[in-house]
């Protein structure tokens, strides 16, 4: 029925379907739930956006199909039995048979996928909603869309495992189907389909990579300034890069490194930098800086004596 509805749209959805046979209370209540891609692919092989399907229609139409399909199962002889239920299914039910399609989610798609995905293949019961059990009586807790309420059911033992033993399907029967997209024939091709064109665009993606792959600090610079930062003024020789190393908070921190081997030696120059040794040699450096730069004051007190002592001769010199 829906891919009929599809195939007029010219384009071939993905469906899975899946049959309960069950209500709440555990009583026979079939009905089917389904799944639906929004949109499907045309014979071009692109894929056409489609989220709307005429909610009337659909109730008319599964009211053909339920009921020409119990028809076609029965005998001449049932079909003259029964014809007057099916009469009556026809005129009680004027608008078609009860469909819930519910809106489009705004919610966490995946989240929905999820829920959807465990209710389609869920069991009559719940363990959570068995209630009490002694033996003889079980009581178990159920939810009446009617009245949107919790209410409670106690049946014998014996008339509770009858209940869920019809709901057991026949041995090989599939309760879960796939059409269209999902068709396990179809599905085997467009796995193959999809691998080829992930591999198209992997390597599509890698030479568009490779061509706007951002230049290096060191060939930008180049670029700008006609000079090699990397090439030695004096030598001619070139650096190697291995990496960059910060001071924080006083210490000595690996910034980037090339590669492990490239922090490996940077670690090791920076343990030497900032071993005993080096600080004992770094001190020293310092204070022969400070003896050669400090003020001299007993120097500076005879320098200024000798030019006192040269201004008093000078004095005497005039004065006579």
């Amino acid at each position: 029925m829906i891919l009929d509805y599809f195939k007029k749209q010219k384009i071939r959805p993905g469906i899975i379907l899946t049959l309960h046979t069950f209500g709440s209370k555990l009583e026979f209540n079939p009905h089917v739930h389904m799944i639906v891609t929004m949109g499907g692919l045309t014979k071009g092989g692109e894929w056409k956006d489609y989220d709307y399907i005429p909610y009337k229609m659909l109730r008319i139409n599964w009211q053909n199909a339920v009921l020409k399909l119990i028809r076609r199962v029965l005998s001449p002889k049932e079909k003259k039995e029964v014809q007057p239920q099916l009469q009556i299914a026809y005129t009680k039910n004027a608008e078609g048979f009860y469909v819930n399609a519910p809106k489009r989610s705004r919610t966490n798609v995946k989240k929905v996928l999820q829920y959807i995905s465990r209710y389609m293949k869920r069991g009559p019961i719940a363990l959570k909603r068995i209630l009490m059990y002694d033996g003889d009586i079980v009581m178990f807790r159920y939810h009446d869309k009617r009245t949107d309420t919790d209410e409670t059911e106690i049946m014998l033992a014996k008339e509770f495992i009858a209940a869920l033993v019809r709901h057991i399907p026949d041995k090989n029967f599939k309760m879960i189907r796939r059409y269209g997209l999902y068709s396990r024939r179809i599905k085997t091709v467009a796995k193959e389909v999809v691998k080829e064109l992930q591999s198209k665009m992997k390597r599509l993606l890698l030479n568009v990579s490779t061509a706007l792959k951002p230049k290096k600090w060191a060939e930008r610079i180049a670029e700008c300034f006609g000079e090699n930062p990397l090439k030695c003024s004096c030598c001619g020789n070139l650096f190697v890069f291995r990496g960059i190393v910060v001071s924080k908070n006083g210490r000595l921190k690996i910034q980037y490194a090339n590669d492990s081997e490239a922090r490996r030696y940077l670690r090791e120059e920076i343990r030497h930098i900032e071993s005993k040794e080096f600080k004992i040699n770094q001190k020293q450096a310092e204070k022969e800086i400070y003896e050669a730069t400090r003020f001299d004051w007993e120097k500076q007190r005879q320098l200024y004596m000798s030019s006192m002592r040269n201004q008093g001769i000078d004095s005497e010199g005039s004065g006579g």
